[in-house]
């Protein structure tokens, strides 16, 4: 017997992966529960499924939802505070010492904050990396974001748990609270190799790795990273990482700026997931990854915004237009991350690099549905001849009308179904009265 869906989400078309091939139009999706049950003709599935709710729009264009896979979503309590400097002095000067303020309550009305952005621009799944990461869950839960959280660890006391034993203990009691959560996974991350000894390295792989689950790091993300590695271990922040057991096929390696040939290699001998944050690596002139390089040499990359204190916002739609142009800019090649590419980056990339491939990042049955629809009847959507080229290069964020995941609708025409957006923006201007005066700029 064929199973009943709850909710048909109907368009004028239906775009299942990256590839303009893939196009359907007047197509929609079936959903039971919080996964896709059939895929086809929107007259053929409101005719199969009579009673589900409909989720119609009529020049609506279904696709996967976007993969953001490193954020900071809580520092979108720093966005602006602090721009404008290079990054071990916008970090050690301006962030350290601000993050030293930070509360539980704060971290997690910021982070909702974050999620609101993202959810009203087409992200559905997201990988973070913060302080007080319970509290980053926390709302992550409430907003039904699907996510992947970590408490980041480093060897100096944390304003969050404290001594970093007792850090182990705070991720410990996470993968015990979270081990089965639907959305939830817990991550393992160390924020680097500056911040990190060897030991604290090789024990958190050790704990990844009996997990099962993602360690996520930063990793070459300027030249100055790359010489103190070399000065202090006489290798590559890669080479170092390699040397210690820790790269693998569960490593996610965020920003990869600084990276020679033997790097790229390795990391692609090891798996290794890269995430691209063009953005920030930009604003904060850490430079460019070598991303061409990396996709060429079979290296899955993902893209991430990182966090809003230098980015400073969490738009996937804007982290793939810069992708795409800049790439073309660094090798001189119009050709280089085409806009099927940069979308796969953004979806397909993004559920591989957390090991989801099998079920987010694209529209298929059996999939677990997470859903956007994007409003086409727009001036700047229209004329309409490839859909991937206008989703990297002409929409944006606010043209996201609907947002699905694992089945549930968490924004219908632009209204958030599970944040109240006019409470989180008036908490976050209460909190950022106490940020001031800034560190070092009295």
């Amino acid at each position: 017997m064929t199973p009943q869906a709850d909710l048909l989400i109907t368009g004028s078309h239906l775009l299942p992966g990256a590839r303009q091939s893939e196009l359907r139009e007047d197509h929609g999706i079936a959903v039971a529960g919080d996964t896709i049950i059939a895929i086809g003709p929107t007259a053929d599935l409101v005719a199969a499924h009579p009673r589900a709710q409909r989720l119609h729009t009529a020049h609506g264009l279904i696709m996967p939802g976007l993969i953001n896979t490193h954020t900071h979503a809580a520092m979108s309590c720093f966005r602006g505070i602090a721009d404008d400097l290079p990054l071990m002095t916008w970090l050690q000067e301006y962030i350290f010492p601000l993050e030293r303020r930070l509360t539980p309550e704060i971290v997690y009305h910021s982070t909702l904050l974050s999620l609101a952005e993202m959810i009203k621009s087409g992200t559905t799944s997201f990988c973070d990396m913060y302080l007080f990461a319970k509290d980053v869950a926390r709302a992550a839960e409430q907003s039904g974001l699907r996510a992947w959280i970590g408490e980041v660890l480093y060897d100096f006391p944390s304003p969050s748990y404290g001594p970093v034993e007792a850090g182990h203990s705070y991720v410990e009691e996470m993968f015990r609270h979270y081990r089965h959560h639907p959305l939830v996974s817990v991550a393992v991350m160390p924020h680097s190799v500056y911040t990190c000894s060897p030991d604290l390295l090789r024990r958190l792989a050790e704990t990844a790795r009996r997990e099962n689950a993602i360690l996520h790091i930063h990793l070459s993300e300027n030249a100055a990273e790359v010489a103190t590695c070399r000065e202090r271990y006489g290798a590559t922040p890669t080479r170092h990482l390699d040397e210690l057991g820790v790269l693998g096929d569960n490593t996610l390696a965020a920003h990869c700026v600084v990276l020679d040939e033997d790097d790229i290699n390795l990391l692609a001998a090891r798996r290794v997931k890269v995430c691209h944050c063009v953005e920030s690596n930009l604003k904060l002139a850490s430079g460019i990854a070598p991303v061409v390089r990396m996709i060429e040499r079979g290296v899955t990359v993902s893209l991430g915004t990182d966090g809003s204190a230098s980015n400073n916002n969490v738009d996937m739609f804007g982290e793939m237009n810069c992708v795409a142009k800049v790439h073309k800019v660094e090798r001189m090649d119009p050709t280089a991350m085409n806009a099927e590419s940069t979308l796969e980056a953004a979806t397909a990339g993004g559920a591989k690099a957390l090991g989801m491939e099998e079920r987010i990042g694209s529209l298929a049955v059996g999939r677990k549905a997470d859903v956007i629809v994007i409003d086409l009847d727009q001036p700047h959507l229209i004329p309409l001849y490839n859909v991937p080229s206008h989703l990297v290069y002409a929409a944006r964020g606010g043209d996201v009308v609907h947002s699905v995941i694992n089945g549930r609708i968490v924004m219908r025409d632009r209204r958030l179904l599970t944040i109240d957006e006019h409470e989180v923006m008036a908490a976050m201007r209460t909190i950022s009265a106490g940020f001031r005066p800034l560190p070092g700029r009295r």
